[in-house]
């Protein structure tokens, strides 16, 4: 059984991945910063999935299917921590999903240093943090897939999202580079770059404001979290010669 940690798993895209997985042979590890009752809520769905699947095969649950692993992925102590207990309880982990983020709109010369420094933990140095004490245990096995979860905005920049399009932008660099290095290794990592997904980020827009986005998607509407799972999974379980991409998925909007 494989092992998987997804960031940002309480809802929308990161929940969507979690029960995604939970169709298929792996211990997952589940990870937030502060939604925790909504993290709870995903760990009980994927043990019901899980339990009911090895009841159904007749096979025999060695391990908790899913775990819980409270912490800020920005915060490279509390990434630490996590790790440690994911080592302690089995070894290391096969696939890493860096998930989590935040959305910030507003004008650059409006931002604040603790604004500007909060996008760059929570996107960008949270991938850097959890692929640093991911790769060791990946190194040794000679096998591994990192998957970051990344934006069009980071190909292409968004007004008035500046520090959000350049966290995930570097996210897509340190994709790349990363991928050179650990391709040696036999470790895959890969960038999914999502438009307009239906999900809570999205939700501060107007009726009127979602209608005229949509007009500008050649798919004519948002994506779903259980498309980008779907993709993800994929990626995850399959394509062993695709490293150091950034897939867009997107509607055909970029």
């Amino acid at each position: 059984m494989k092992n998987v940690l997804i960031t940002g798993a309480s809802r929308g895209i990161g929940r969507a991945i979690a029960l995604r997985f939970a169709r298929g042979s792996f211990r997952i590890f589940i990870n937030c910063k502060n939604s925790l009752e909504e993290l709870s809520k995903v760990k009980s769905e994927i043990n019901s999935l899980i339990t009911a699947a090895a009841e159904h095969s007749g096979r025999l649950l060695l391990a908790p299917p899913c775990e819980m692993l409270p912490g800020d992925v920005g915060n490279p102590n509390d990434v630490r921590r996590m790790f440690e207990e994911i080592n302690q309880k089995c070894g290391g982990i096969d696939i890493l999903i860096n998930n989590a983020g935040i959305a910030h709109i507003g004008l650059l010369s409006d931002m604040t240093d603790e604004e500007w420094n909060q996008i760059i933990q929570s996107n960008l140095s949270s991938v850097f943090y959890c692929s640093r004490a991911a790769v060791p245990h990946m190194v040794s096995q000679k096998s591994g897939k990192i998957i970051n979860i990344s934006s069009i905005w980071g190909s292409i920049g968004a007004s008035c999202e500046a520090a959000y399009s350049a966290s995930k932008s570097g996210v897509n660099g340190l994709t790349k580079a990363l991928a050179k290095e650990l391709a040696p290794s036999n470790i895959q990592i890969n960038a999914v770059a999502c438009g307009a997904i239906d999900t809570i980020m999205n939700s501060m827009l107007s009726e009127e404001e979602r209608k005229e986005l949509e007009q500008d998607i050649p798919a004519g509407r948002f994506g779903t979290c259980e498309e980008v799972a779907e993709l993800v999974y994929g990626i995850a379980v399959n394509h062993n010669y695709m490293t150091g991409q950034v897939v867009g998925l997107d509607g055909g909007w970029v």
